[in-house]
C-alpha cells in the first residue's frame, strides 16, 4: 500500500473547503470523509484526525458560517434593511455553509464554537433591529420578522424558486420586500 504524498501549510483548513465544495457540489449527504480526503489528496485517516467524524466536520463548517455571517452584517451599512440585505448576500455568497448552518440536526449545536459565532450573528442581526422598534419587546419580534424574511427569500434564491425576472441580483430583487417590514 502507498502512502499519498502531500504537503498542506493547513491541513485542516484544505479538509474544511474541501467538505464545503462537497456541500456545495453534491449537498449534505452526497460525500463521506473519505471521499473527502480523496479529494484533498491526503490521507484517509486526516479527516477524522482533524475533525473526529462527520459530525465534528459539519460542526466546523456551522461555526465558520456563522462567523462568516456575522463579519458580513458588521461590514455593512448600518441599520435594519441593510443587515437584512447582507445576510442575503451571505446566504448568496456561502450557499454550503447557509445549508449546514440552518439544520442543527447535522452538526453539534452546543459546541462553543458554534454558540459563540451564532450568538455574535444573532447580536448584530438585532441592532439593526432595534433601530427599527424602539422598546426592547419589539426589537426581539421585529428582529424574528426580519430573519424569517431575509431568511425566507435567501432559501427561495437559493432554490430558484423566486420567478425568473427577479433572479439578476439577490440583493436587489430583495431590497423592495425587506423594505416592506420597515414602512409597516
Amino acid at each position: 500500500m502507498r502512502a499519498i504524498a502531500y504537503h498542506h501549510g493547513d491541513l485542516r483548513r484544505t479538509i474544511l473547503t474541501t467538505a464545503v465544495d462537497a456541500i456545495s457540489e453534491s449537498g449534505v449527504d452526497g460525500w463521506s470523509l473519505r471521499e473527502l480526503a480523496r479529494r484533498a489528496g491526503v490521507s484517509h485517516a486526516a479527516p477524522a484526525h482533524h475533525f473526529g467524524d462527520r459530525t465534528g466536520l459539519l460542526t466546523a463548517v456551522a461555526a465558520e458560517g456563522y462567523e462568516l455571517l456575522a463579519d458580513t452584517l458588521q461590514a455593512a451599512e448600518p441599520g435594519f434593511l441593510e443587515a437584512g440585505l447582507a445576510y442575503i448576500r451571505f446566504a448568496t455568497e456561502h450557499p454550503a455553509h447557509f445549508t449546514v448552518m440552518f439544520q442543527p440536526a447535522l452538526y453539534r449545536a452546543d459546541d462553543d464554537v458554534v454558540v459563540q459565532a451564532r450568538d455574535r450573528a444573532g447580536r448584530l442581526l438585532r441592532q439593526g433591529a432595534q433601530e427599527v422598534a424602539g422598546e426592547r419587546s419589539d426589537a426581539d419580534s421585529t428582529a424574528l420578522a426580519g430573519w424569517s424574511i431575509a431568511h425566507g427569500f435567501a432559501s427561495l434564491w437559493l432554490a430558484q424558486a423566486l420567478p425568473a425576472h427577479t433572479r439578476a441580483d439577490a440583493v436587489a430583487a430583495a431590497r423592495p420586500v425587506l423594505r416592506r417590514l420597515i414602512e409597516r
